[in-house]
């Protein structure tokens, strides 16, 4: 039995597949090495992971967001080597996950657009050239973080328009102080900042919602995707729930930059599970 986890700073996702058998995806959250120690995932999983999957595992692949060295992949490769002391483990990059189940063994720009933002050129074996995303303060173009920064900082500046303004005040009724200490005292502030997109996806046929979300999509683009070698050459596609919820902005701006965009995914795992299918067994 092989399991596959495909973690954000949100949630992870987990599958277990076998030769003949499949078991219904399972979430726990997000794993981030960034964020989490050894012991804190080893007890989450151990509780809301384990009990689904038992001793039979014998081959893990996790890709996450933070792998970026073998320092930060062995908090998480040490955590699941206690519960599955006979499995073999492999850890990959969450561009890797998208590139994987964007293209399967085929070459392409693989991008992540959710809570954060990636971007990457895949030859159908590897990422030959990453760019970095240097997070929500000094990168992130695109996602739902730096979505719901400018958003933010729009209607405490009152850029916003008055009308949403309103609207946004009488559904959140969040004041400076509780959107500084949420964003500079406490952990993830990328997920508090990417909970407003919601709000965005509401109003997005009133001008304001609409420039916000293409502007930061054509930001990610010029930041991004132009800076790959040849990039108008190669298909690309996007996984996270920030590009499929906005794939319609998405799609146009690929057509701006002359891109064919090859698919938009929510989640990447029901394409890691056929990559996987076709490669292991």
């Amino acid at each position: 039995m092989i399991l596959l986890a495909d973690s954000g700073s949100t949630k992870c996702a987990w599958k277990a597949i076998g030769s003949n058998v499949e078991l219904p995806t399972l979430y726990t959250t997000g794993i981030n090495p960034f964020f989490r120690t050894t012991d804190s995932i080893y007890e989450e999983l151990l509780m809301d992971l384990y009990p689904a999957t038992g001793v039979q595992i014998e081959k893990i692949y996790f890709y996450g967001s933070g792998i970026v060295n073998e320092e930060k992949a062995n908090i998480i490769r040490l955590a699941l080597q206690r519960l599955y002391p006979m499995a073999t483990i492999e850890l990959y990059s969450d561009v890797v996950a998208a590139s994987r189940s964007l293209f399967g063994s085929g070459e392409g720009i693989a991008c992540i657009v959710g809570t954060g933002s990636n971007a990457c050129l895949y030859d159908g074996q590897k990422v030959v050239l990453g760019i970095s995303p240097l997070g929500f303060i000094l990168g992130d173009e695109g996602s739902g973080a730096v979505m719901g920064r400018k958003l933010l900082g729009d209607y405490f500046k009152k850029v916003m328009p008055e009308p949403l303004r309103l609207k946004f005040e009488d559904k959140y009724h969040l004041t400076w102080e509780e959107a500084l200490q949420r964003v500079y005292k406490t952990e993830k502030p990328n997920q508090f900042l990417a909970s407003f997109v919601p709000f965005l996806s509401d109003e997005i046929s009133t001008t304001y919602a609409k420039q916000l979300v293409q502007n930061s999509m054509i930001e990610f683009f010029e930041r991004n995707v132009v800076k790959i070698p040849d990039y108008k050459s190669f298909s690309i596609g996007f996984v996270g729930s920030v590009a499929f919820h906005f794939k319609l902005i998405l799609q146009e701006v690929c057509e701006k930059y002359q891109l064919n965009c090859l698919a938009v995914l929510q989640e990447p795992m029901d394409g890691l599970v056929k990559y996987h299918l076709n490669n292991n067994f």
